[in-house]
């Protein structure tokens, strides 16, 4: 990256912090209209969530389907085909207060623009468990597609009960010996769809109305304690493997106390626009979406700030 750019006084019309589906899309629909934006893609989380994911069925387009770091890679080529910059860095810091808004990157680098965008998505949400943390990566993952090849034949859980979780759970049977799903419920709260598939499947089984109270093992995971939500009880599930899926939270740790925020914890916005609580400050995808977090919603959200954006400049004029 070139160091200039902590220097220049040039001020770009847009920064796009973050990628994904909305950033992605952002970054297209800025760049066909000449606003040259800059994309801070992030230097791990480049892609989002979709880089983690194997067979995408759902998004138009692809009636075979799609793996999402393919689905990934031709965003990232049509955003740089119509001349969007791609920086693969993290942003540290943000000033989106006055008309210039400013971005710095983990690498000293500051970047200036009228108008950001963020993009910014969501994180894999974790237990809270001392072990937990102790024993990630020596037994405890967050992410199958990752890590799932490590686990052939052995016996390994998967918590939680949504879509992610069965979608890990599926995907974990072409290596394991077998799956046990752990859920705080008696049952799933996937889609129909995507529950039908796991509870068919020969490999799953099931521990219904419980939690991981606690994650056994020195060096590596050799179980899980569980403690009953109905009477308390305790029980010991003997895996080498967890996989963690218990949802995600929003990246707002840049903007937490700077922009009005909803009760779930995401970025709020202006009803169905992308506007945030400051002017010329924009946002999109998972990161104002509590709800459908979906690759078609994101990439849909991130054309609305693109067009919020476009309509900003003109009215201050860019």
């Amino acid at each position: 990256m070139s160091t200039e750019a902590s220097t220049t006084a040039d001020v770009r019309d847009v920064i796009i912090v973050g990628s994904g589906p909305s950033g992605y899309t952002a970054a297209i629909y800025t760049a066909r209209a000449n606003l040259k934006p800059l994309l801070i893609a992030g230097s791990v989380t480049a892609g989002g969530e979709l880089m983690n994911t194997t067979d995408v069925e759902n998004y138009p387009g692809f009636p075979e389907g799609v793996m999402g770091p393919d689905l990934m890679e031709n965003f990232e080529k049509q955003a740089a085909r119509f001349g969007t910059e791609i920086e693969f860095e993290d942003v540290v810091s943000l000033e989106l207060d006055g008309d210039i808004k400013s971005v710095t990157t983990g690498s000293g680098d500051t970047y200036r623009a009228k108008a950001i965008i963020l993009s910014t998505g969501s994180a894999y949400r974790e237990l809270g468990l001392e072990n937990e943390k102790r024993l990630s990566g020596h037994g405890v993952s967050w992410c199958a597609t990752c890590d799932g090849f490590f686990f052939k034949d052995q016996d390994i859980a998967v918590i939680g009960g949504g879509d992610s979780a069965m979608e890990e759970a599926l995907f974990l049977t072409k290596f394991a010996k077998s799956v046990t799903v752990v859920h705080r419920r008696e049952e799933l709260k996937a889609s129909k769809i995507m529950a039908d598939r796991a509870l068919a499947h020969e490999k799953i089984k099931f521990v219904w109305n419980s939690a991981v109270a606690d994650v056994l093992g020195e060096d590596k995971v050799t179980g899980l304690k569980l403690r009953s939500t109905v009477d308390g009880t305790e029980s010991q599930l003997d895996v080498t493997g967890v996989f963690v899926a218990i949802g995600n939270d929003p990246r707002v740790d840049l903007v937490k106390d700077v922009l009005e925020l909803t009760e779930q914890g995401t970025i709020a916005v202006d009803g169905r626009s992308s506007k945030t609580s400051l002017p010329g400050v924009f946002a999109a995808g998972d990161v104002i979406d509590p709800s459908y977090r979906q690759a078609i919603t994101a990439a849909g959200s991130g054309c609305v700030a693109a067009l919020d954006v476009e309509h900003y400049l003109a009215n201050h004029g860019a």
